[in-house]
């Protein structure tokens, strides 16, 4: 094995570390935005639900 074969393998190897690493920030930032938005929807829901329930007892 020359020292160009072992480099290749090395470089390999590295890239898929980092590439998993960015991978997993990438889906982390996503699964952020998206429990950042199913919590802004739930959050207008209750607000109009509790501005119905309350101008309704005025």
């Amino acid at each position: 094995m020359n020292k160009s074969s072992v480099w290749t393998i090395v470089g390999v190897i590295v890239a898929v570390v980092v590439a998993w690493f960015v991978v997993s920030a990438l889906f982390s930032v996503l699964w952020f935005i998206v429990k950042l938005a199913v919590v802004a929807v739930v959050a207008v829901v209750v607000y109009l639900v509790l501005r119905g329930v309350f101008s309704k007892q005025e």
